[in-house]
């Protein structure tokens, strides 16, 4: 009888488990497998994104390789994603520090920190186009950051690392009290304080935070999307043009639906070596520290 109950109880959990699974998987493929494969497809075509289409082989990634304007806006992006990935996890560590320390309403400013991450991109993007249009050059008494082709990025920047600091901050919050007391303790007996307590100790042991941050940030930053539809559509002269706009301005609304396919996928590519390099590095670093 015991024997019979475990095998009934096995099996319910089984179809329990394949009526929970079934539903996600079918979803998945159909919002996210199909799609790509879709794409996949028509990046070997000429397609506008309607009509009639051919099939161009690989002429559209030959392509990519000479529009200037895709290479144009692959240096933005990299640009953006390299300063604003270092600038986030730099102003989030010093966050962190801060409220792990014992100072007073901890848990609110804690709170109060990870509200830009709540609000939506596009959101935050017109709050701050309005801040950089009307109030900064009103205070300065200069023209808008975002009128200038040479320091319009500066402002996504400045947006992007805002909102994304909430997150970061709280991963190293959640490293920093993983570090044993005891071994601050040891560290204070052999003199470590201030720059020393945190180069030979806490950062060590934080490390693995660290990877999951860099890893994570630049992956967000290198998709910057919504800040640029909402600040400046790519402009002025389609100096603030990242990868993820161009794609979806010229696929959907240029009449270049196959080429800007191409384009994804070299994307998708892109970002995953780039999260694999980094993953491999950092964790070598973990390893030598």
């Amino acid at each position: 009888m015991a024997n019979l109950a475990m095998a009934k109880n096995g099996s319910d959990r089984n179809r329990t488990f394949m009526l929970i699974l079934i539903p996600v998987l079918v979803l998945f493929v159909a919002f996210n497998t199909f799609p790509l494969l879709t794409g996949f497809f028509y990046s070997f075509t000429d397609s506008k994104g309607y009509g009639a289409f051919n099939i161009v082989g690989v002429q559209n990634y030959l392509d990519l390789f000479s529009d200037a304007r895709v290479l144009n806006s692959y240096l933005f992006t990299f640009k953006v994603a390299v300063v604003a990935t270092l600038g986030t996890n730099i102003i989030s560590l010093i966050l962190a520090i801060g409220l792990s320390s014992k100072i007073k309403f901890k848990s609110a400013l804690r709170g109060l920190y990870f509200v830009p991450r709540i609000l939506g991109g596009l959101v935050v993007g017109y709050v701050f186009s309005y801040f950089f249009t009307y109030i900064v050059p009103a205070i300065t008494g200069t023209e808008s950051i975002l009128a200038s082709t040479e320091w319009a990025w500066v402002a996504i920047v400045i947006v992007v690392v805002w909102q994304a600091c909430a997150q970061t901050t709280i991963i190293y919050l959640t490293g920093l009290s993983s570090v044993p007391e005891d071994v601050y303790e040891a560290g204070a007996l052999d003199g470590a304080t201030g720059w020393d307590k945190f180069r030979y100790i806490t950062f060590p042991l934080i490390m693995p935070s660290v990877t999951t941050n860099m890893v994570l940030v630049m992956k967000d930053m290198l998709m910057v999307f919504d800040q640029i539809v909402s600040m400046t559509s790519g402009g002025p002269a389609q100096s603030t043009e990242s990868i993820s706009y161009l794609i979806y301005n010229n696929g959907l609304a240029g009449g270049q639906f196959g080429y800007q396919c191409a384009n994804a996928v070299i994307f998708f590519i892109l970002i995953a070596v780039v999260s694999i390099l980094q993953t491999k590095f950092l964790n070598s670093k973990e390893e030598q520290l």
